[in-house]
This record gives structure tokens, C-alpha cells and sequence, in this order.
């Protein structure tokens, strides 16, 4: 099964040519859909400059209008059996990819998120992001009677055909809570699998914010009972 890999981009100059190379350097990606979402700070440049390249896309939205709606292009527009979302920020190491993928393949899966709860390395740090993460989580199982470990995961994995059929309208990061309701809701197979996990803090350019935090509980609330 082809895989494709959505990158959203949005002012990601510093790390844009790394998260490119980790992700060609699997050897797993037939197909890499870069979506710049009106990026200002140089990134567009080092997107033109890059050499033509087999299964390299470039999509770019003429303004930025958010995480969400940088994701919904490129799940619009890929071409592959699987589609695997990737932060630029390197905060996510495709090296997990293998084990993102595997309980597709095997048949058991048809959405795989990738926690970073549930064992394995990462970096100590942003307690109340974190604490954020777990309550969001905590509210997602008990309206929709889960047992997921990690919701907001950067990290989510799906068969194509379902995630394509799912009308989603997030344009902001309420696109992970959005895509979460949507699923259970339609009782797909969800398997988490542990992934590594190397966050950046403000300083570094984290862009959420609380207000997010706020949105995305909105979010859960609404499509509980709406989609």
C-alpha cells in the first residue's frame, strides 16, 4: 500500500529541509505532500529552491489559515492507500514510521495514532502543555467511552478511503480533536502504538496556544452530538 505524507508548513525555515530528509531517508513515503499554509519568515523560498523530485508535491495556500485547514488540503489531495500526517517542527521522528504502520498493514488497524504516553524516550519538559494534553484526552474518553492515551497526537495514521470520506471542517489544531470524534463515532478500528517525542518550547516557536485548548473542548462537546 502506497503512503503517502502530509506535511502542513507554516513558517518553518529552520527545520524544513531536516524534516524532508528524515522523511525521504525511511524510504517509506511514495508520495510527500508539502502544504505551505502562507508561510512568511523565508520558508516559500526554500520551497522553490528545491530540485523536482518523484512523489514531492508542493501545495501553497495564498494565506495562512491554519494547522487544520493545511492538513485538509493535503488529505484532500494525496493519492495513496495510507496517509500519515507530519509536523515540520521535528518534534515527531519518522523513524517511528514502521510502527505507525504496522498494525495497518496487519490488517487489525484502520487508524493508528502514535502517543507519547505510553513508554517510550522523550524529552522532559512543558509539564503544563502536557497536564493540557492528558485532560483533553481524559474528556475525549469519557463523551466518546474510549481509551485512548493520547489524543492530540501530531502523529495519526489512516486508511485513506475512510479519512477522505469524513466531511471535516477544523481549520485551526481543533482538527485533532475534530477527526477523533469523527472516527469513533463511526467505531473505526483505532490502535495506539508508543512513539518518541521531542517537543520545542515557545521560545523555539511552539505556535498553540491555550485558546486552543479551549476550542478543542468545544470541539469534542459539539461533535459529540453533531457532525
Amino acid at each position: 500500500m502506497q503512503l503517502s505524507v502530509v506535511i502542513p508548513v507554516y513558517n518553518e525555515k529552520n527545520t524544513l529541509r531536516e524534516i524532508l530528509r528524515r522523511v525521504q531517508a525511511t524510504g517509506l513515503a511514495g508520495e510527500i505532500l508539502i502544504v505551505d499554509d502562507g508561510s512568511t519568515d523565508g520558508t516559500r523560498q526554500i520551497l522553490a529552491d528545491l530540485p523536482p523530485q518523484p512523489g514531492l508535491r508542493v501545495i501553497l495556500h495564498p494565506r495562512n489559515t491554519g494547522k487544520g485547514s493545511a492538513v485538509r488540503t493535503g488529505i484532500q489531495n494525496a493519492s495513496g492507500q495510507i496517509i500519515l500526517i507530519q509536523d515540520a517542527d521535528l518534534e515527531y521522528n519518522p523513524r517511528d514510521y514502521p510502527m505507525l504502520l504496522k498494525p495497518i498493514e496487519d490488517g487489525v488497524a484502520d487508524v493508528v495514532y502514535g502517543s507519547r504516553f505510553l513508554g517510550a524516550p522523550r524529552r522532559v519538559t512543558m509539564f503544563w502543555h502536557m497536564l493540557a494534553n492528558q485532560l483533553l484526552t481524559l474528556a475525549t474518553n469519557l463523551l466518546y467511552n474510549s481509551i485512548l492515551s493520547d489524543m492530540e497526537t501530531g502523529y495519526k495514521v489512516f486508511r485513506a478511503p475512510l479519512v477522505q470520506g469524513i466531511r471535516l471542517r477544523a481549520n485551526r489544531f481543533d482538527f485533532e480533536p475534530e477527526i477523533t470524534a469523527k472516527l469513533l463515532k463511526r467505531r473505526a478500528r483505532i490502535f495506539e502504538v508508543p512513539i518518541s517525542f521531542n517537543p520545542r518550547e515557545y521560545s523555539e516557536g511552539k505556535k498553540i496556544k491555550l485558546s486552543d485548548a479551549f476550542a478543542a473542548v468545544w470541539a469534542l462537546i459539539r461533535y459529540r452530538f453533531a457532525d
